[in-house]
């Protein structure tokens, strides 16, 4: 799974802390508030090799990193610090399913992953005859948001924001979905390794198997990298979209079906 975290960022620039949560809450029994933590290191570390391999390809956008990555480190180091300790355990019941602060978390990361499936899938951008969009004054204005609100989702859930970052690249400012993909590795790296370094005081580590896992994702980017190489980018928006729908249905599942209230 650590491998095919890799292989999902190198490949689609995202979807790592999609997986990365899942497999470290439902396979290895972790905490869901210590496994967002996890996650942005592993996502972190395994997107900035992925970041360095993209920008070697001319393949990053420098403008869009500053006008949209750099205000979300703020909003990331609100979150964690301010909003995430005042959430209380335990919050209410629908039926006999009680709502906690960990399945909170769990299915907003899926509500967030059916809205970007559904923007990616039903975009009808012709990635080949794409054209970067110049920034303008209201455009600057409105990346800043969209960078405040995606470093909140990364500060609150420990995501990387991927899943979020790339569909605002292609739509808003319609990048190529390859230059898409090198720029928002570099703003998840960004994301997720200030984030982790904001939660250092909060939580204990098992360096041991976080630096393991790190390690195998990195490898998977590598290849996943290798492979984005040699399928169309209109395949990979595709590949992108069904993937987080999918697995957003299955969080779901799992959250209200499958477990006991």
């Amino acid at each position: 799974m650590a491998l095919l975290i890799g292989i999902s960022l190198g490949m689609i620039g995202g979807g790592g802390s999609i997986l990365t949560v899942p497999v470290l809450v439902y396979l290895m029994n972790v905490n869901p508030l210590l496994a967002t933590t996890y996650s942005l290191f592993i996502v972190g570390i395994s997107s900035l090799a992925g970041g360095v391999r993209a920008y070697t390809r001319n393949c990053v956008d420098f403008k869009a990193i500053t006008e949209f990555g750099f205000p979300s480190v703020f909003s990331v180091f609100i979150a964690r610090h301010y909003l995430l300790p005042i959430i209380p355990v335990h919050l209410f019941y629908i039926g006999s399913i009680e709502i906690t602060r960990d399945r909170l978390l769990m299915l907003a990361f899926s509500i967030l992953m059916f809205i970007t499936a559904l923007l990616i899938l039903f975009d009808k951008t012709n990635d080949s005859k794409a054209e970067t969009e110049k920034a303008t004054g209201d455009k600057v204005f409105q990346l800043i948001i969209a960078g405040l609100i995606v470093g909140m989702v990364t500060g609150l859930l420990g995501a990387g924001g991927g899943f979020l970052i790339i569909p605002i690249l292609v739509l808003f400012l319609k990048l190529p979905m390859k230059t898409a993909v090198g720029t928002s590795l570099i703003i998840i790296a960004i994301n997720s390794l200030f984030g982790f370094l904001f939660s250092l005081k909060q939580f204990s580590f098992d360096w041991r198997i976080l630096i393991l896992f790190t390690a195998i994702s990195v490898a998977g980017i590598f290849i996943g990298g290798y492979y984005s190489d040699r399928v169309p980018a209109a395949i990979l928006k595709k590949i992108f979209g069904w993937f987080i729908l999918v697995l957003g249905i299955y969080i779901v599942l799992k959250e209200t079906l499958f477990l006991p209230g």
